[in-house]
């Protein structure tokens, strides 16, 4: 049985998508809004948030943006590369990298809940 919650979750990660860049939940919402002019913001963050929870969407923290995740992983933590000139968003895993991190805070007794690892800089095509 599918759930109108399921439903709002296939059309955000299909917006996000389609767009193909980081969007703003008020991006999203207009690009939902189409022939429903009731649609309101706490329904799309709570799309979004059950997205990140299942590891289908990842939050840029530094653009309070959103992306679709790239990779076919439900549990990992994803390193994103941001290219300040064209804005595309490249996805990579590097577990070690993650292990490290987690260890450099442990040794002052800090745990980590989350990581959100982003680069910025210029991707290969600008930088070219």
């Amino acid at each position: 049985m599918r759930t109108p919650g399921a439903d709002r979750q296939r059309q955000v990660l299909k917006v996000l998508r389609t767009h193909g860049r980081p969007m703003s939940a008020y991006e999203i919402l207009n690009a939902m809004k189409g022939g429903e002019s009731r649609l309101a913001p706490p329904t799309v963050y709570r799309a979004l948030s059950a997205l990140m929870d299942a590891g289908s969407a990842h939050r840029l923290e530094s653009l309070n943006a959103f992306v679709p995740c790239q990779c076919d992983e439900a549990d990992h933590t994803p390193v994103l590369a941001i290219c300040e000139q064209c804005g595309t968003v490249e996805e990579h895993a590097d577990p070690p990298v993650l292990e490290r991190l987690s260890k450099i805070t442990e040794a002052t007794g800090f745990r980590a809940r989350h990581h959100v690892v982003e680069v910025h800089g210029l991707c290969g095509s600008c930088a070219a």
